[in-house]
């Protein structure tokens, strides 16, 4: 798109973030999404159906939803581009804006520091729990707060970066059929044995799409916090995600601060390993600098994507 699509839309995310009467009234385009998907699990992920066969609709699955969604997002971005001219490009930026979460993360995010400063720890477990699917009832505040920064750098890949490096390559379609795949491997893309073969196009369709963001948002929090190149190298692959571990470990890094390890999902401890060599617990304000951090990673990705912009 060689029109200011990407920017508008970062613009219009980061004053409004997505409403709540625009949520009342038409939910979101994820929650669309996550309704199909849902439709196809309970129709095709039965018990009795053989491993093999499922994986191949879960594959299935996939295809239908990209090519639902990319093709529909084609045809408008197509129409709106030849129908409204000169002003084309801005109707595009609208319908883009739902796809970045900048504002809605850093939002939700920074409700856990508040909730940690101010209410105690019930209030912020639940806050923390909104945004993160480990177990919350018995985290402490170090627990909490590394909750929230993980899910913080995470997800400025799959809520900001990667949405919009779709969005400057493939315009409408790239970016919504990113947010499809990742709601897909969000709903489906997990390891349990009831998701196992079913999500596994899904989750591998996820990890191809996040591959160059992921570790783009790497780059982009170092930069923005002066460091955390030696971590990033070191601990990026400890991750079992292949691209999770590189914003993690870079914020990690840049923060001076030990994430990941022992988690619980589910009443079941997992042993994963630390990232980063902090040797203290994170707190409050340590949830605060990362927000900075992210905040600063952001203004960079806008002036990436208007030089993107720019040279288009």
């Amino acid at each position: 798109m060689a029109d200011p699509v990407t920017l508008a839309a970062l613009g219009l995310d980061a004053a409004l973030g997505w409403p709540r009467t625009l949520y009342r009234l038409a939910g979101h385009p994820v929650g669309w999404f996550a309704r199909l998907i849902d439709a196809a699990e309970r129709r095709w992920n039965g018990p009795e159906r053989r491993f093999g066969t499922r994986r191949l609709l879960g594959l299935l699955t996939v295809l239908l939803l990209a090519g639902l969604v990319g093709g529909t997002a084609w045809l408008v971005q197509s129409l709106l581009l030849e129908r409204l001219g000169a002003f084309g490009w801005a109707a595009v930026a609208l319908l883009a804006w739902p796809a970045i979460a900048q504002r809605s993360l850093f939002d939700h995010v920074r409700a856990v520091a508040d909730a940690l400063d101010s209410e105690g720890l019930p209030a912020a477990r639940a806050a923390v729990g909104a945004i993160v699917g480990r177990d919350t009832a018995a985290l402490d505040e170090g627990g909490i707060s590394r909750a929230a920064i993980e899910s913080l750098a995470e997800s400025f890949c799959d809520g900001v970066t990667a949405p919009v490096v779709w969005l400057l390559v493939l315009g409408l379609p790239g970016v919504w059929t990113y947010k499809a795949v990742n709601t897909a491997d969000s709903l489906i893309g997990h390891r349990e044995e009831r998701w196992r073969a079913f999500g596994w196009a899904a989750a591998r369709a996820d990890d191809l799409l996040n591959l160059i963001p992921a570790r783009l948002s790497a780059l982009l929090i170092c930069l923005a916090g002066g460091g955390g190149w030696r971590i990033l190298r070191r601990d990026a692959g400890k991750h079992a995600s292949p691209n999770a571990g590189w914003p993690e470990a870079a914020m990690a890094g840049a923060l001076g601060l030990r994430l990941a390890g022992p988690i619980a999902y589910d009443g079941v401890l997992h042993d994963k390993p630390w990232i980063g060599d902090g040797v203290r617990a994170p707190s409050s304000p340590d949830i605060r600098r990362a927000l900075r951090l992210y905040l600063g990673a952001c203004a960079l990705l806008w002036l990436l994507a208007g030089g993107a912009e720019w040279v288009l």
